[in-house]
């Protein structure tokens, strides 16, 4: 080498940049170079060439929106000599940020949108690039909240693993240095939204909801977080024993707000319709004969099935002037029979109802007697109101009023 070669050499060296090697765990900037078959190949500083395996790309980024030409921060994990190239890791270089992002909702309170990975029974894993989060269930809002009944842990976590993949509107209520705690609270993201929804709901309000769960007494219903009880007795004026039979989990239901103690929400499905009792009442009155269906029959009497689930009691004393050892000798059901109304408390929603009262009364027919039985806490009327409600009428037909007849004295 000439020494004009030699000052030409140490010319160029002198303006050349320092070649910094990169440290291991070090976060560098580097360009894309090519991408293929899920491996990224980075141009580092123009003086290395850098490899991200497949495994090291995180599930925060878009493959294919990736191109080459393209910035990218990087993590050293070392390097290959025999391949000549540094290895790198761009999913452990997003969890650094991904960390100092969640600091940062957790200081602003930001909401953002997490995809849980995996379910126990406890709530949702979240997976970001390697760093786990945390939806606990008493976190979720009512929408997604597992209403089952008996709090079953394997209904529990059937429910919760139908929210895989889900995207979920969080905000971060706890997150430590090294990431190794981080929560998230799908009720606090929606803790404005359910501020103002409360306030603005006052008793006597009709709302549409939607359906958030069904449990055997009743249905629960939801809207911007706030979540309302439709008792099983407020879902039908008929007797309800399926509240499953009146709506399924995510469909909308009219209610009427009956109710507002603190954060307790009473709604009412039935008070949108007319009482069956005041419409029966405008129809028929004591003394008049209707004709109706036999639904079922008990150890009090026969049920005739009226109007919206109304079962009236053909009282076993009224069945006929004679003995009577078996009511089924005397009506069936499923049958249409006359009765004649003998009692009517639509206020208490009672009607009692006879046949033998449209009967010709035998010359020898045994006199009634009455028994009082002073230990008896429990009165007949009571008993025959707890066998009214007991079960729900089998089919809904009409009453039909009849002509009075004349009674044969």
């Amino acid at each position: 080498m000439t020494a004009k070669d030699l000052a030409l050499f140490e010319e160029l060296f002198k303006d050349s940049p320092e070649i910094k090697y990169p440290k291991t765990g070090e976060v560098i900037s580097g360009e894309i170079i090519k991408i293929e078959k899920k491996n990224i190949l980075v141009n580092v500083n123009n003086q290395f060439t850098g490899l991200v395996i497949s495994k090291e790309l995180g599930n925060s980024v878009d493959l294919d929106s990736l191109k080459s030409g393209d910035p990218i921060d990087v993590m050293v994990l070392g390097d290959s000599i025999e391949r000549g190239l540094l290895i790198l890791s761009l999913k452990r270089a997003n969890q650094i940020k991904s960390l100092q992002n969640l600091n940062d909702n957790f200081g602003s309170k930001e909401v953002m949108t997490v995809t849980p990975v995996e379910a126990n029974k406890w709530g949702l894993l979240v997976d970001i690039d390697g760093l786990k989060g945390f939806i606990p269930v008493s976190q979720l809002t009512p929408l997604h909240y597992p209403r089952v009944e008996g709090a079953d842990p394997k209904k529990i976590l059937e429910h919760l693993e139908g929210l895989i993949g889900e995207p979920f509107k969080v905000r971060v209520i706890n997150v430590d240095e090294g990431g190794k705690k981080i929560i998230f609270s799908e009720k606090a993201a929606i803790e404005d939204d359910r501020e103002k929804a409360l306030q603005t709901l006052k008793e006597g309000d009709i709302v549409e909801w939607v359906v958030s769960g069904i449990l055997s007494y009743g249905l629960f219903v939801t809207f911007n977080g706030l979540e309302g009880l439709v008792h099983v007795s407020e879902i039908d004026w008929g007797h309800v024993n399926d509240p499953s039979k009146f709506a399924k989990v995510g469909m909308k239901v009219k209610v009427k707000v009956i109710g507002l103690e603190s954060e307790k929400i009473s709604l009412s499905i039935k008070r949108l319709k007319q009482n069956p009792w005041d419409a029966l009442s405008k129809r028929v009155k004591t003394g008049d004969v209707i004709k109706a269906p036999i639904s079922r029959i008990s150890q009090f009497g026969a049920f005739m099935d009226l109007d919206d689930g109304i079962q009236g009691l053909i009282h076993l004393s009224e069945i006929s002037h004679g003995v009577v050892k078996d009511i089924r000798d005397f009506v069936k059901v499923g049958e249409e029979v006359e009765a004649k109304i003998i009692n009517f408390e639509p206020q208490r929603k009672r009607i009692g109802l006879s046949l033998k009262a449209l009967q010709e009364k035998p010359a020898d027919a045994p006199q009634k007697e009455t028994v009082v039985k002073k230990t008896e806490k429990v009165s007949e009327e009571d008993k025959i109101d707890a066998e009214v409600k007991k079960k729900p009428a089998a089919k809904k037909t009409a009453p039909k009023k009849e002509e009075a007849k004349t009674e044969e004295k």
